[in-house]
């Protein structure tokens, strides 16, 4: 996030389970002016909601978040078709093979940053009228509260719960839900997990409020078109396809922003773009060398010779087998790279690149997909839109549509970016030999919340 002259010396932000003061050592946001917020004088004015709602976008920024792991995580689980992961760090590994246990760190890691993070929105929501200095700029701060809090219970629902169209999804258990900041914890404060259903109905609504309040632009923060683009997200995996639809094509018509003409410039912030944000983000986690760690540099990252600040562990390696989903004359077949005699993803090379969270050229399959299911042209014909990504890949026009070339642009277009196991999820594909809805697709509830919480329910297989 933005980079600021002064540092937040404590956030008063009260932690949801007692696991989560584990990620207190994290990095924390350099904010202006100076603020150092105390117990006695936490959130009595405008200066110190702002504050916390950077260290909001902070919490949203750690890597166990969007710094990265949430999208490595969707990625890695179950998929030895595409990657052959060789890393050493166990939690990754055992996601990967789709062996994960209920202590798997990196399951505890995304669960208590993210409850953390959405107690500082909680924070925020709670003292709005502390924010006076204009009715717009208290809008702004509630719209931002509200798209972190419902983007990250969306992240939560799909990584920990059952996958809407497995069972009934309004008696399956999601996660909890807790709407108010958690002060001194008790045992009043201990939820049980709400159904996958109330949780979608929640994320609906912050994120449905959060469109409606947030400015068009927003600098590197929040802005409508975010929440727009995560509401298109939420309706696809509900199947609610009109709704889907509409909100992609509010962002493709109403944001400004388009297709980039060069696919390689939707990656390099700073090997080809100079430190800009790829123009195609529509939310993103910024990164510099002072703060931040994108985690798919870290692990589907390689240090290549003659490119000037690529880096990463080459722990994600892309099997041979995943090129065989690319036509040829694909722009996006090309770009790996051959390194070592294994062939990394270039989405990820840069060192300080953005951690795209969600990008344009997604809301146009969106609008094709929904437009294909519902035999409508909402905005573009299905072809039009899927030609548009085709031809900015140098691949010929299609003359015709189906749903299956839809999706087929889908895959290869995001492939590598978090959206892989959501997909085979929604799709119901099978996950490598795994079926789409297998209980070891689905993260564990981590053992120190079970053990703090008596509430909460494990999740099959663990």
């Amino acid at each position: 996030m933005k980079i600021y002259n002064k540092t937040i010396n404590k956030y008063l932000i009260a932690i949801l389970f007692t696991s989560v003061l584990a990620t207190a050592c994290e990095k924390r946001l350099d904010v202006f002016p100076t603020s150092s917020i105390s117990d006695s004088k936490a959130l009595l004015s405008e200066g110190d909601v702002l504050v916390t709602l950077i260290g909001t976008y902070d919490g949203a920024q750690a890597a166990t978040v969007y710094g990265g792991d949430i999208m490595v995580l969707n990625e890695l689980i179950g998929n030895g078709e595409n990657i052959n992961f060789t890393g050493t760090f166990a939690g990754l590994s055992d996601a990967f093979k789709a062996q994960m246990t209920a202590n798997n760190g990196n399951a505890s890691g995304t669960w208590a940053s993210s409850y953390s993070t959405i107690n500082r929105a909680n924070n925020v929501l709670s003292a709005l009228d502390k924010v006076t200095s204009s009715a717009t700029k208290k809008s702004s701060v509630e719209g931002e509260a509200l798209f972190l809090r419902g983007s990250l219970y969306f992240e939560l629902v799909k990584l920990f719960a059952k996958p809407v169209g497995d069972g009934d999804y309004a008696a399956n258990p999601g996660v909890p839900l807790v709407l108010t900041p958690t002060g001194n914890v008790s045992e009043a404060d201990y939820k049980a997990r709400a159904t996958v259903k109330a949780v979608y109905d929640q994320v609906i609504a912050d994120l449905t409020r959060a469109e409606s309040l947030l400015p068009s632009s927003n600098g590197i923060y929040a802005t409508k078109w975010s929440a727009a683009a995560q509401l298109s997200r939420v309706h696809l995996m509900l199947k609610n396809y009109a709704e889907a639809g509409a909100a992609a094509n509010r962002v493709i018509t109403g944001s400004g922003k388009s297709l980039a003409s060069d696919i390689d410039k939707n990656w390099f912030t700073y090997i080809i773009n100079g430190g800009t944000t790829p123009g195609e983000y529509l939310f993103s986690m910024k990164m510099t060398a002072q703060d931040g760690t994108n985690t798919l540099n870290t692990y589907f990252g390689r240090t290549i010779s003659g490119i000037s600040g690529s880096a990463g562990r080459s722990d994600c390696k892309i099997k041979a087998a995943h090129f065989t989903q690319y036509e040829t004359g694909d722009k996006r077949k090309d770009f790996f790279v051959l390194s070592g005699g294994n062939y990394y993803t270039s989405k990820h090379l840069d060192r300080l690149g953005d951690v795209p969270v969600v990008r344009l050229s997604e809301m146009y399959l969106t609008r094709a997909e929904a437009n294909v299911r519902n035999n409508t042209s909402v905005g573009a014909t299905p072809l039009a839109d899927v030609n548009a990504i085709r031809t900015r890949a140098g691949l010929p026009a299609l003359t015709s549509i189906t749903l299956a070339a839809v999706l087929k642009e889908r895959k290869v277009e995001l492939a590598f970016e978090g959206q892989g196991l959501p997909d085979a999820k929604r799709l119901q594909n099978n996950v490598g030999l795994l079926a789409w809805n297998a209980p070891n697709l689905i993260m564990p509830i981590p053992q120190r919340e079970m053990d703090v919480n008596k509430k909460l329910v494990q999740n099959a297989g663990y």
